[in-house]
């Protein structure tokens, strides 16, 4: 009887254990896509300012600066729960932006301008950050991933209803060499 008692004491200790090594993974995915989210925070604020100073000299380039804030708009409106999505903004954002910035270079007035160079040299760090965070997430991700699908802790996520994140990956566009001659 003592050693049947042991034995499943035993047995829910080992499943506790697991049942916790799952929440933490999860909620360590959370706190990476959080991390993310405050760095995109950081590039949504700096994106007014980067257009405001960018319209002063670019009357030409209306399309891309109203697009820059479309994608702006979506994507802060699209949540964790909907992290692919978000994601894809995301990438369509950063993409407009490197047009934004490569066609800086056709005006040297704003080329030169101090308040462009400083938003262009905190806009390269912002992006420096964010692609830190996203490193980050895809390794908490990734752990949580093993063990939704690794047995035994696998059982015990689908009973709880922890299911598999989806990691950030580039777009193909974002994989493709970039031809500065395109976007000018």
């Amino acid at each position: 009887m003592l050693e049947t008692l042991i034995i499943v004491g035993g047995i829910g200790v080992l499943i506790w254990f697991l049942y916790a090594g799952i929440i933490k993974k999860r909620n360590k995915a959370h706190e990476a896509f959080s991390g993310i989210d405050v760095q995109l925070k950081k590039r949504h604020d700096l994106i007014p300012n980067i257009l405001a100073i960018a319209k002063r000299f670019m009357a030409h380039e209306t399309d891309l600066l109203s697009e820059i804030t479309r994608l702006r708009t979506a994507a802060q409106s699209t949540g964790a729960d909907r992290a692919s999505e978000r994601f894809s903004l995301e990438s369509a954002l950063q993409d407009q932006l490197g047009k934004l910035m490569i066609n800086v270079e056709a005006y040297p007035d704003l080329k030169s301008d101090e308040a462009m160079v400083n938003a262009q040299r905190t806009y390269a760090e912002v992006e420096a950050h964010i692609a830190a965070a996203r490193r980050f997430y895809n390794a908490a991700v990734n752990a949580l991933n093993n063990a939704v699908h690794i047995w035994p802790t696998s059982m015990i996520a689908r009973m709880i209803g922890i299911g598999e994140m989806p990691l950030f990956e580039a777009s193909t566009q974002e994989r493709s060499a970039v031809n500065a001659s395109d976007h000018l």
